[in-house]
């Protein structure tokens, strides 16, 4: 009877048994065929583009530095040795607080070992170099009417010097590979390139084989490299020597050379020549880029005595760079030039002699005749094509400016 009751109990514990195992593996089957059907949605991933860039950078430019003999005189410190940084004292400021300085060489600084000369064929001082490179110049064109004055020994005794300077030169080249090569500088991850050329050269011929010598304004040549410098460079700066001496309005001339540059896509021109101001003008090329262009800045430093010779500029803009990304981190580049700005400067002398840049504004009737009135009708001059031309001195304050921008 125990033996009977015990086969019974234990039949129904192998029952329970199994019943519990089926259950689990119903259960874990159960749950692994909800596991093959369970789907989660994931969004794709799709990359950013790059954050946009931001750049800029000031430009400064000022007219013909044309040493005449009264003025080098004047700067003579020392048998041979001469200093003109006096002459600078009230326009440094505005020269040096913007990131890039250019200047017009127009007397060549071949030195005096070549004999110093004045009109008609000039020959100037090196230390009138030094005076540029204090003041914050960064690049002078050489290209312009008297670049043979001295011949092939002033050209290089100038470019040499410039190098020796860390000044960079244009327009002029000491060798055929120098003349190749494409100026360029940087400031605030912006890159500038400087071209110059010049109508020409008062009928001195370069030697035979060394055309290299000076630029000239040629159309096709010009074209290339302005082709190449678009190419090395965020932006390009053109200086032209060309107009008409002492006339204060750009001709039909200039006005087509001014447009066949903004068809080529150059971004500012700087132009002299005429020996006085000029009007300021934007030019929209054949793409529908804006070209901004000074057609005349004057004399910044000479010794001619006739009213508007004696009147130069300090020119100013500002340059800005975008660089935007699409998602495969392709960047496009934009360039626009804002601010177009202008200091009138005033060469201030008595007797041939203490020459002295002065902003125009500080002129008094005693420096020149009705002084305000002119500086008014400079004012306008200058800004009949661009309202908004801002002048620097509206913002003058005990000579020395905290910004011009």
């Amino acid at each position: 009877m125990i033996k009977l009751q015990f086969l019974i109990l234990l039949m129904i514990l192998l029952v329970l048994t199994a019943c519990n195992i089926q259950d689990y593996i119903i259960g874990e089957a159960s749950q692994g065929k909800n596991d093959e059907v369970v789907q989660v949605d994931v969004e794709p991933i799709v990359p950013e583009p790059k954050e946009p860039e931001y750049y800029s950078a000031s430009i400064s430019a000022i007219g013909d530095i044309l040493i005449h003999n009264s003025v080098y005189e004047d700067a003579q410190i020392a048998n041979d040795q001469y200093d003109f940084t006096k002459m600078f004292r009230d326009v440094k400021p505005y020269l040096e607080n913007t990131d890039l300085t250019i200047a017009n060489s127009e007397s060549i600084i071949g030195g005096q070992e070549l004999g110093l000369s004045s009109y008609p064929l000039f020959n100037s001082p090196y230390e009138i170099g030094d005076a540029l490179k204090e003041v914050g110049v960064d690049v002078v064109n050489m290209a312009n009417n008297h670049s043979l004055d001295g011949g092939e020994q002033a050209i290089i005794n100038a470019t040499n010097y410039w190098n020796d300077l860390g000044i960079t030169y244009i327009g002029a080249s000491p060798s055929q590979e120098a003349s190749r090569e494409i100026k360029t500088l940087t400031a605030n991850n912006i890159i500038f390139s400087f071209l110059g050329y010049t109508y020409g050269t008062n009928g001195l011929q370069t030697p035979v084989g060394k055309e290299y010598l000076v630029n000239y304004i040629d159309q096709e040549k010009m074209a290339h490299d302005i082709q190449v410098a678009k190419e090395i460079s965020d932006v390009v700066i053109l200086n032209l020597h060309i107009g008409n001496e002492y006339e204060q309005h750009f001709n039909d001339y200039q006005n087509q050379v001014a447009q066949f540059a903004a068809d080529q896509g150059v971004d500012l021109v700087i132009a002299h020549h005429p020996h006085v101001l000029q009007p300021v003008k934007w030019y929209e090329g054949r793409e529908g880029n804006k070209t901004f262009v000074v057609h005349s800045l004057g004399n910044f430093l000479s010794a001619q005595d006739m009213l508007y010779t004696k009147i130069g500029a300090i020119f100013q803009i500002r340059v800005n760079k975008a660089v935007s990304y699409d998602i495969e981190g392709n960047e496009t580049v934009t360039i626009n030039l804002t601010n177009p700005k202008l200091l009138p400067t005033f060469v201030k002398f008595r007797n041939w002699s203490n020459y002295e840049i002065i902003p125009l504004q500080k002129a008094t009737n005693k420096d020149l005749a009705n002084a305000n009135t002119v500086y008014e009708k400079i004012k306008s001059h200058m800004s009949q094509y661009v309202p908004e031309l801002q002048f620097i001195e509206e913002q003058f304050q005990e000579n020395v400016p905290t910004s011009a921008y």
